[in-house]
């Protein structure tokens, strides 16, 4: 069922529809049977006519014809001789002379016939009428009585038709409501008259609306609240690794899986909550004017720190792309595909970037000199906390499995597309991000 309202429609003019038809038959055979009973009663009237216009006239042989040929009639005497008849009635008797009604053949039409007798003259009155023009004259009444009914079963349509608009505008204002609402937006659903059919379901709405925006509220504290308790206590022992740095030298090797252990949680934490950060109920609301390149040339300063020390030369071409997204997921985005291309290009390796805005998209890429993806794993690297096999030989590179997984979440939020494949240089990764159009101004 579409529309409930071309459903009530239809029901309601099928209905109606058939119980016209069924008493329209009705009314039909009804109409029918009464019209030829009145043309049954014109015939008796006519021959009565006859006989009165013949008593008054008892010596007069002639009578003027009738001017309707579907109409004829006869006056037979006692003997059974023909006195008079009109020009189109037959010189033959067409029955039995008895009192009543008769059909009959003439003319290869059939006649319904009365005859009448005149006790005062002793004679035979007989008028008769076409049955097929009886019938075509009924019908055409009747059916011009019906025809009325018929071409108002249109207008009943429209009458329904817009009725039921009237009794589905609630329905529509809470659709109009629920399709407006912001990401964001989890107030109650407010309706001027809100019929008895709605108003469980307005109740259920907005008792869903608020147990929503409790579950955010929650998450939103417990986001706050576990960055703050989980980064503490990893600064701290960030501190006393240092201390022990300090105090062992920078050779222990206990010392240095310690420490890796630690930048590794530190390292997935903030991928957690980068990834709580970026979901789309919380993101869209925050969509702003952005300048992609902006953003690119301050994460390439913020972690240029790390390409230093590895020695690594990264290049940033193209120009200034404005767009609509989200600032902190687009920052996101850019920190974890150039933390992913500097830990995986060796040392002294190159870091290649590029945005060409163009009349259709804005085209970001990055590519790298580094050990690159296998084809096949191209797909799967998108998975959360999925590394491929070959990551082995970078066992000592920090990473959970989320990067990819975080960007391609980013990616979808902004309705952008990504592809991988192989970079400009002998070796590496060159991934391809196209925005569209109509997310940029």
């Amino acid at each position: 069922m579409k529309s409930i309202r071309l459903y009530l429609l239809l029901s309601l003019i099928a209905t109606i529809t058939l119980a016209n038809f069924v008493s329209l038959l009705h009314g039909y055979q009804a109409s029918m049977e009464q019209a030829q009973q009145l043309f049954d009663d014109r015939l008796k009237s006519t021959a009565k006519l006859i006989t009165a216009a013949n008593t008054a006239q008892a010596g007069s042989r002639q009578l003027p014809n009738l001017k309707t040929p579907y109409v004829f009639f006869q006056i037979w005497n006692s003997q059974n001789n023909l006195v008079s008849r009109s020009s189109n009635a037959p010189s033959t008797a067409l029955s039995v002379l008895s009192p009543g009604f008769h059909d009959v053949n003439y003319e290869k039409y059939r006649w319904r016939s009365f005859i009448f007798h005149d006790d005062l003259l002793q004679r035979w009155v007989v008028t008769a009428e076409r049955s097929d023009m009886r019938f075509s004259l009924a019908e055409q009444v009747v059916l011009e009585s019906i025809l009325p009914i018929v071409l108002a079963i249109p207008v009943i349509a429209l009458i329904i038709w817009w009725v039921v608009g009237i009794g589905l505008r609630p329905l529509r204002e809470l659709t109009e409501q629920l399709t407006h609402k912001q990401a964001d937006d989890l107030s109650p659903v407010k309706l001027k008259q809100i019929p008895s059919e709605l108003s469980q379901l307005s109740q259920t709405t907005n008792a869903l609306f608020k147990r929503l925006d409790d579950a955010f509220q929650r998450e939103q504290r417990f986001s706050a609240d576990a960055a703050h308790e989980l980064r503490t206590p990893i600064s701290i022992l960030k501190v006393h690794l240092h201390n022990l740095q300090t105090t062992l030298g920078n050779e222990n090797e206990e010392l240095n899986l310690l420490r890796q252990g630690v930048e590794r949680m530190e390292h997935l934490i903030k991928q957690i909550l980068a990834l709580y950060r970026t979901a789309p109920d919380q993101a869209m609301a925050n969509f702003s004017t952005v300048d992609l390149y902006t953003l690119a040339q301050n994460s390439i300063a913020a972690d240029y720190a790390q390409f230093e020390e590895r020695q690594q030369s990264i290049e940033l071409t193209g120009e200034p792309a404005l767009m609509m997204g989200d600032q902190f997921a687009l920052e996101t985005l850019l920190q974890n595909l150039l933390s992913n291309a500097s830990k995986y290009t060796p040392v002294g390796g190159q870091i290649l970037l590029n945005i060409s805005p163009s009349s259709s998209t804005v085209q970001f890429s990055i590519e790298d000199s580094g050990a690159g993806i296998p084809e096949s794993q191209f797909n799967r690297v998108f998975e959360r906390f999925y590394r491929f096999d070959d990551m082995k030989q970078h066992t000592e590179t920090i990473g959970c499995g989320l990067g990819l997984a975080i960007t391609k979440h980013i990616i979808d939020l902004h309705r952008a597309s990504i592809k991988l494949g192989k970079s400009r240089f002998e070796t590496g990764l060159k991934i391809t991000i196209n925005f569209p159009k109509e997310t940029f101004l």
